[in-house]
């Protein structure tokens, strides 16, 4: 990273001392800032992006855990041939659950899934309790406190992965991860390209005798190959972070880009637009037997497989019926119908999406490891081993570089030369500084602790240059 130059440490006749054997000095100012950024992001950022890859790993395999954990509330014992009415199905659910009001029901997503029946509570905030319904028998299997169709185990490690169960403060964790991922991971990338010249840049050298090359070698070959599952990653995620996803949503704003809301108003009011779980809905005790009224409705309009129906927010609103196929190709079309009249009275298609909505969905859909089913976990996970691996292999690489001979000892490898900026060329810093205070304004997170880089370095470099100049005397 570097950043700040250094004041000589000798007389300016002195040649610059060499680096330590077998180091390979960038050979123009680009790469060493380059070289110096990567460094340091690397060293300081690498213990967040270890905790999202961990948390991430095992966020892989939750529809696994889901399956074991709540066989006994997500499946049935045995497939009927003709599912019960939904207004059967919801009566069940109310006789186990008379408190709360009802807002939504989803229709299984296999034969072997129950019906999902919701009901609200004031005193659950943004949860739910969800009752399972046997949609062939009309039996309750469970219930559980589910927070927008999630399980609490899933719950529980999606709030892991996201905030570490700390709450807003644990967000800024996942937010620098996802900032600086991209980061690392690009300039590794050029980094390992100038030194290879193209060669052996896909594999590492395996005939490289044991040590830092070696290390070196595996590091950045595997870091190419991870390279495009990691931009992925780090855009994702920061799509639902608390800052940059807020600008990102800004962004879709003026771009008239965001996911368009099917109105359910009777009387033609705009409908209102939730965020990437979307909104908690708000229902009205309503008639079951029009949950009926309202799937026949929407499969007649079209809408095949699992779908969520909502009863409406108010008694002259129209009910919502959305499919919820989030499996590769999705399904995502929305209608709102009125039961008493059987008409649909507006229609959102997914075909008619902006493309950065369609975009953005998919991306959040590849990140929680849903939109490619199993293929989708595996490529996560391996992504997330992958991660660790090379970040595993740069802390070794700091390690193996450390001074090992007797007066010159030392616990790791020094951090690349200082004075970057003297050598770096004029475009570098004419269309650099720009670029990084506009990314910095994108992404905060990035922006304040890189800001927060360049004072330390800037602040050390000069006590060193002090130090060195007191003592120069007495050297002599």
């Amino acid at each position: 990273m570097s950043l700040a130059p250094e004041l000589p440490k000798t007389a300016p006749s002195t040649p610059p001392p060499a680096g330590p054997p077998g180091r390979r000095q960038p050979t123009s100012g680009a790469g060493a800032l380059l070289l110096r950024l990567h460094f340091y992001a690397g060293v300081l950022v690498a213990p967040f992006i270890v905790v999202a890859a961990l948390t991430g790993l095992l966020y892989t395999v939750v529809p696994q855990l889901d399956a074991v954990v709540y066989r006994q509330e997500l499946f049935v014992d045995a497939v009927g041939d003709q599912p019960r009415p939904l207004a059967e199905q919801i009566a069940a659910a109310r006789a186990a659950h008379p408190d709360g009001t009802l807002t939504s029901v989803t229709t299984p997503a296999a034969p072997d899934r129950t019906t999902e029946v919701v009901f609200s509570l004031p005193e659950l905030g943004e949860k739910s309790h969800t009752v399972y319904v046997d949609p062939y028998t009309a039996v309750v299997r469970g219930q559980l406190v589910t927070w927008f169709g999630s399980t609490p185990v899933t719950t529980w490690i999606d709030d892991l992965h996201r905030n570490l169960h700390l709450g807003d403060l644990g967000r800024h964790y996942s937010e620098l991860a996802a900032s600086w991922l991209w980061v690392v991971a690009l300039g590794g990338v050029v980094l390992w390209w100038r030194r290879s010249r193209g060669r052996r840049f896909l594999v590492p050298d395996l005939k490289a005798r044991k040590g830092v090359r070696r290390t070196r070698g595996w590091h950045a070959a595997v870091g190419v190959w991870l390279l495009a599952g990691l931009l992925v990653l780090s855009a994702t995620g920061l799509t639902w972070s608390r800052y940059a996803g807020g600008n990102f949503g800004s962004a879709l704003d003026v771009l008239d880009a965001r996911t368009p809301q099917v109105s359910t108003s009777l009387t033609g009011a705009p409908a209102v637009s939730g965020g990437h779980h979307g909104a908690a809905p708000v229902a009205v005790e309503v008639d079951p037997a029009d949950a009926d009224t309202v799937l026949g409705v929407a499969r007649d309009a079209g809408l095949s497989g699992p779908v969520t129906v909502t009863p409406p927010a108010e008694a002259t609103s129209a009910w919502r019926v959305g499919q919820v196929d989030q499996v590769w190709p999705t399904r995502s079309d929305v209608v709102a119908v009125d039961p008493s009249a059987g008409t649909v009275t507006d229609r959102v298609d997914h075909a008619d999406w902006p493309v950065l909505a369609k975009l953005t969905s998919w991306g959040i859909l590849v990140h929680m490891g849903v939109l490619f089913g199993v293929a989708n976990q595996i490529v996560l996970a391996a992504l997330a081993v992958g991660l660790l691996c090379v970040t595993f292999w740069g802390y070794r690489m700091w390690w193996q570089r450390r001074p090992t001979k007797d007066g010159r000892r030392a616990l790791v490898g020094a951090a690349p030369a200082r004075g970057a900026w003297d050598s770096a060329p004029t475009w570098l810093i004419l269309v650099g500084v720009p670029v990084s205070i506009a990314v910095g304004l994108a992404l905060p997170l990035l922006g304040v602790s890189l800001l927060g880089f360049l004072v330390v370095d800037v602040v050390v470099g000069l006590l060193r240059s002090r130090r060195a100049r007191t003592g120069a005397p007495t050297a002599s």
